[in-house]
């Protein structure tokens, strides 16, 4: 396909090594697959861009094994609040709790750079995989059985990787969604604004800014702004253009200095990181899957940050997707399989995509008096609600789970539990039983229930079976698991490998069943 060029042969060739397409590689490496990331930028980008993550997300970041690293660079937000030039609160997110539902803190502030370097780490450190950087795919064909890329150095060197199937991980300008023709649908929501990281100083005898809370939108008519966490020691401001202003008055390192003096921060007492004019979109890919080239991340769909998901949708994407790639080049699933991948993704990201200009919409006035009608419907109502304000729903769209279940297609639980296994210390459940199939029971030990032949085909899968219910199995620490199966009504719930519930029963008998449902689901999905 491109002469002279070196080729290299891979299960999946995912172009684009940002966290999207570095996690995805992880999660197939685990999995035993061969993997070629074909990366563009010959080193990593230095500079943050985005600095949050949820539990669900720190529960994907767990499994790809990078946990023990998150720590140095990411501190818990458990308040985002929404105020008007009044001070008064317009919407309120969060509540003050340890841990989510996933095990981790609801809300994360991170150094994406950071991010970005513990995730390329775990990523080396398997044999089978390959991070090429300083390479641009540029050509892209879907032969039926295997996928081909070329891709062309920086010094002018070309290569060609042949993979039975590819990922485009590449980014709002990806190559590979126009490569497959796949169209953006596009909600004509966008607004430019200049975004400003700051390292403030400190000195051994300054005590630390305490910045309350966290993380806050300053919704004034007169300059809408956004002030958030960068991760432990950074500050982010968000300063929307005004009307009477050009993307190059805005987009100026003096008018960034003059932006921040009214908060404080100058040249004498912070540093300043970056400061760079973006234009926030509102997009959504047609079409994620084309034969064997399927698309994931920032190339898959585009959302204004206010929400604070665009990494965390991507790191979604590649958790959905890892596993059942797995299951298909191992012949255990159907290749249709592949297509449940944009009916479940795509819905939850248009959902979180609409979330995200909702609250757009809130901040991204400058007219002073639709602040003012906004603030005489939003205030009272955020005082009558407790200022508390819901985030979406966590459920994936139609595929490989079975509706009409009322659990099924959420996301499952993680805790803590201890054993006699465990030395008696309490641990996270993944750390302690992995994070595939699991089959969980707070009422006794499922395993009993199955065949042999079910055992046996639930560990082919990567499967186990999980008692969370006493001293004999996993110890439920703080009596999480026996409040979330008493909600449902169930006695057991199979989970996938990308936390998603896959269907439960009301009886622990039943178990065998669902086992029976899902390897049925997984032949002719």
């Amino acid at each position: 396909m491109v002469a002279g060029a070196s080729a290299l042969q891979c299960d999946v060739a995912i172009v684009g090594g940002g966290p999207t397409g570095l996690t995805l590689a992880i999660l197939l490496a685990q999995r035993g697959r061969s993997v070629v990331v074909i990366e563009r930028f010959a080193a990593p980008y230095p500079l943050p861009r985005a600095v949050h993550f949820d539990h669900e997300v720190a529960r994907i970041l767990q499994s790809a094994g990078v946990a023990s690293e998150l720590a140095g660079f990411t501190e818990a937000a458990p308040i985002y609040e929404w105020r008007n030039a009044k001070g008064e609160v317009l919407l309120r997110f969060g509540r003050e709790r340890e841990a989510g539902l996933s095990g981790w803190p609801d809300s994360n502030m991170c150094h994406q750079p950071r991010l970005e370097a513990a995730l390329e780490k775990r990523a080396r450190s398997f044999e089978n995989v390959r991070i090429l950087r300083g390479f641009d795919a540029h050509v892209l064909h879907d032969a039926g059985d295997e996928v081909l890329i070329g891709a062309r150095g920086e010094s002018g060197d070309a290569l060609e990787v042949r993979a039975r199937f590819a990922i485009g991980c590449d980014g709002a300008n990806s190559f590979v969604r126009g490569a497959i023709g796949a169209e953006w649908h596009d909600l004509g929501f966008a607004y430019d604004w200049l975004v400003v990281d700051v390292i403030p100083h400190e000195t051994r005898l300054s005590k630390p800014r305490v910045w309350a809370p966290l993380n806050w939108q300053l919704c004034d008519p007169a300059r809408p702004t956004t002030l958030v966490s960068g991760g432990p020691g950074r500050r982010r401001w968000e300063f929307m253009r005004l009307p009477h202003e050009t993307l190059d008055q805005l987009n100026d390192r003096e008018t960034a200095w003059n932006l921040l003096a009214a908060w404080d921060v100058r040249p004498d007492n912070a540093t300043l990181e970056r400061h760079a004019v973006y234009t926030f979109r509102a997009r959504w890919a047609g079409g994620w899957r084309r034969g064997r080239v399927l698309l994931a991340g920032d190339a898959a769909h585009l959302m204004p940050p206010f929400a604070g998901q665009g990494m965390c949708s991507g790191m979604r994407d590649a958790a959905n997707l890892a596993w059942k790639l797995d299951l298909v080049l191992r012949g255990v699933a159907s290749d249709a399989l592949l297509d449940s991948y944009e009916s479940e993704r795509l819905p939850h990201a248009k959902q979180t995509i609409e979330f995200s200009v909702a609250l757009g919409r809130v901040i991204c006035t400058a007219d002073p008096r639709e602040a003012e009608e906004r603030d005489g419907r939003m205030v009272p109502a955020a005082r009558a609600a407790g200022l508390t304000a819901p985030a979406p729903s966590s459920k994936i769209g139609p595929g490989c789970w079975v509706e009409g279940d009322p659990a099924a297609g959420e996301l499952f639980l993680q805790a803590r539990v201890a054993g006699v296994a465990l030395g008696d210390g309490a641990e996270l459940f993944d750390d302690a039983v992995g994070s595939g199939f699991a089959l969980v029971s707070p009422r006794g030990d499922p395993a009993r229930v199955l065949s042999a032949e079910q055992r046996a085909w639930f560990a082919s899968v990567g499967g186990v079976c999980a008692y969370v219910g006493g001293e004999a199995g996993l110890r439920d620490v703080d009596g999480t698991y026996a409040r979330w199966f008493a909600a449902r009504g169930c006695e057991v719930a199979l989970q996938r490998p990308d936390f998603a519930v896959f269907a439960t029963a009301k009886e622990i008998a039943r178990a065998g069943a669902l086992l029976d449902l899902l390897n049925t689901r997984l032949l002719r999905e």
